[in-house]
């Protein structure tokens, strides 16, 4: 996929875009990590979480995150399992963590309901939506594989299109 590499490069955090087939993606890397990837335009795109240090690593780092990241996305939309994301650095409070940790362990091609996943940190949907909306790193933290009561698709940050897409890839392939 296209690399942009110069175009969004800073002295902590370096950034690649993607061309997806639901549109461009931003990866950010830093210390060797993912960091961030967003739908260019998404809500909260482009925001780091605050309590992001910035991290020791040499560029050949920087690009060697990016160009694995760039791997598990040609994967993912392909329609094949990606397999284990690239290491991912999230900073965020204790309890979008906690949700942030919930989201990764739902299996592809697989869903939960805010309720659930309230329920399991003994929370309010409303409290673990507004964590979910604020993960830094959509697709390989899957927040589109959380659903509404009764199987309505609702407040995906990339648009309910995009998280409906997302899951139908997931569905009708490997």
């Amino acid at each position: 996929m296209n690399a942009d590499r110069s175009r969004y490069n800073s002295p902590t955090v370096t950034k690649r875009r993607y061309d997806s087939p639901l549109g461009p993606l931003i990866i950010a890397a830093q210390g060797g990590a993912v960091v961030g990837l967003w739908f260019v335009g998404q809500a909260y795109y482009g925001m780091l979480p605050r309590g992001l240090a910035p991290l020791n690593a040499s560029p050949a780092a920087e690009e060697a995150v990016l160009t694995e990241a760039e791997v598990w996305l040609d994967r993912y939309f392909c329609g094949v399992d990606p397999g284990r994301p690239p290491l991912l650095c999230l900073a965020g409070t204790t309890f979008q963590n906690a949700v942030w940790q919930l989201l990764a362990e739902i299996p592809r091609g697989k869903v939960r309901t805010y309720s659930e996943m309230a329920a399991t940190l003994g929370s309010s949907a409303r409290a673990v939506g507004g964590a979910i909306a604020r993960n830094p790193i959509s697709l390989m933290i899957p927040c589109h594989r959380v659903i509404g009561a009764g199987g309505q698709l609702t407040g995906y940050a990339g648009g309910v299109d995009r998280k409906a897409r997302l899951l139908a890839l997931e569905q009708t392939r490997g």
